[in-house]
């Protein structure tokens, strides 16, 4: 997809893919993410998916929806040159901030834009990876697509969102409280529904097979896509080449 099908794909639909989604952007996503802040800084989920992706010295990585950018430090750490795309303001603030701190910092470039609209050129990056981002995601269409634009040949993927929805995740209670709708406590009768969160936090839940499929028709290929467990959490991983 070029840059004027994307335009003209984004006019159509009412997406404004650069900036990523609406509920990120504003002084109340700021607040959340302070909330968020400990368990974005580091966390189990980003060192296991950073040894599956395995960057090495000398490749170039994307960091697709680097939140606070512990892939990043990971990543650059091991001496690959990471792109942390990232379209919050105040999350590149934070970005800007701790690459500043780190002594690999060189190797480090904090950009604007989301994963409908990476800003790498064609077949430039050897491996990608998205983190707890994919719900966030305006159009997973289109972020298929770039995804396979931006990817040279053998190059890989990994994207991962953990199930906070599942009950066998540690946060499960904690996310279900967070996020529970008190319109859908009780049926006509009286009786608790049974489904309380509907997507309560203005997301959209991530459907790993469907990913999948979107991967493919993208031209990617060896795609894993599958709810399974990664490190003791249940987690919606995706995994392809180019």
């Amino acid at each position: 997809m070029t840059d004027a099908d994307r335009r003209d794909h984004d006019h159509e639909h009412g997406h404004e893919h650069g900036h990523g989604h609406a509920r990120d952007q504003g002084l109340s996503a700021a607040v959340r993410y302070l909330r968020l802040a400990p368990r974005m800084w580091r966390s189990e989920i980003n060192e296991a998916v950073l040894e599956v992706v395995a960057p090495i010295a000398g490749e170039r990585v994307l960091d697709i929806g680097a939140g606070m950018g512990p892939g990043m430090v990971l990543a650059a750490k091991a001496g690959a040159t990471v792109t942390a795309v990232e379209p919050t303001p105040f999350m590149r603030r934070v970005l800007h901030g701790r690459r500043w701190f780190q002594r690999a910092r060189s190797r480090i470039t904090v950009a604007d834009g989301s994963a409908e609209r990476l800003p790498v050129p064609d077949g430039s990056i050897d491996a990608a990876w998205s983190i707890n981002a994919m719900h966030h995601w305006v159009d997973r269409e289109v972020a298929a697509t770039e995804i396979a634009r931006v990817l040279r040949p053998g190059g890989r993927v990994v994207l991962v969102d953990e199930d906070f929805e599942d009950p066998g995740h540690p946060d499960h209670e904690r996310f279900m409280a967070r996020h529970r709708d008190p319109s859908q406590d009780e049926d006509a009768d009286g009786h608790g529904s049974g489904n309380e969160t509907i997507n309560r936090h203005g997301f959209t839940t991530v459907d790993a097979e469907e990913m999948g499929r979107l991967l493919a028709d993208s031209g990617l290929t060896e795609i894993e896509a599958a709810n399974q467990l990664l490190r003791n959490r249940p987690v919606i991983s995706v995994t392809a080449r180019r």
